[in-house]
């Protein structure tokens, strides 16, 4: 059985198909690559996987179980925590409490106010912010933020992860410790699934890429394999990607 599955995603805004019958899975333990030209429909993708959003048709599975009908709320307390393309924080909170609202919010279980901070606190440990706790999120870097996101996210304890171009606008070091974290949060137990236009950055990450293209997926396998794609180079990687060995 596959950790997430999705079947037949379709989603329309008026006149434009966003997806189009998609279907994908990603198993236990995999870090999935999701990759497309600007407008592939990849984010909608996301949307429609955390609920921001419902296929028309289409149906998703987690664990076995159908969530297409469920809230996102309920997404999210299920084990499936997102970032975002463009970071969603509160400015004008405190770094710990931004992170806070994933332990509290994002599971099913009640914890304490004292639990709630334990628990940011070894998130924004693992991201290196945990001595800008008590800054304001605003005042963060655009690469601060991205960790900030990310350390909300794995406060919420998800089974799977979703990272919407977490290295996009990042130095060559910044998305070299990224992938580090990346790594290390699948070998931690966290299955992944990440946007990201940064082929070098993706294709030596991800143990299989899934290709969108308006709307549609039209190619799918290990990096190799994508890499060397007549149809992938055509529309979106212009030529063939080094893949690391």
């Amino acid at each position: 059985m596959h950790l997430l599955e999705g079947e037949k995603l379709t989603k329309q805004f008026g006149g434009l198909i966003a997806t189009n019958e998609v279907d994908f899975y990603v198993d236990k333990g995999e870090i999935l690559g999701l990759i497309g030209p600007n407008g592939a429909g990849k984010t909608t993708l996301f949307n429609l996987i955390s609920a921001a959003l419902k296929p028309k048709p289409g149906k998703i599975t987690f664990n076995g179980k159908d969530i297409t009908p469920l809230p996102a709320f309920k997404i999210c307390r299920m084990g499936i925590a997102r970032t975002f393309q463009t970071v969603k924080i509160f400015p004008h909170v405190p770094v710990v409490r931004n992170v806070m609202v994933g332990a509290l919010f994002g599971t099913g279980r009640h914890l304490s106010n004292a639990e709630a901070i334990k628990k940011a606190e070894e998130s924004l440990e693992f991201v290196d912010l945990l001595p800008m706790k008590d800054a304001l999120a605003g005042d963060l870097t655009l690469a601060q933020q991205k960790r900030l996101e990310l350390a909300r996210a794995l406060a919420s304890s998800p089974e799977l992860l979703l990272l919407d171009e977490l290295m996009a606008g990042l130095t060559a070091v910044e998305v070299s410790e990224a992938m580090g974290d990346v790594k290390q949060i699948r070998d931690s137990g966290v299955t992944v699934i990440m946007i990201e236009h940064l082929m070098q950055a993706i294709m030596n990450i991800s143990d299989r890429i899934i290709v969108l293209d308006y709307g549609k997926k039209i190619a799918e396998g290990t990096p190799a394999e994508i890499a060397a794609n007549p149809k992938v180079i055509e529309v979106y990687l212009g030529e063939e990607c080094d893949v690391a060995s």
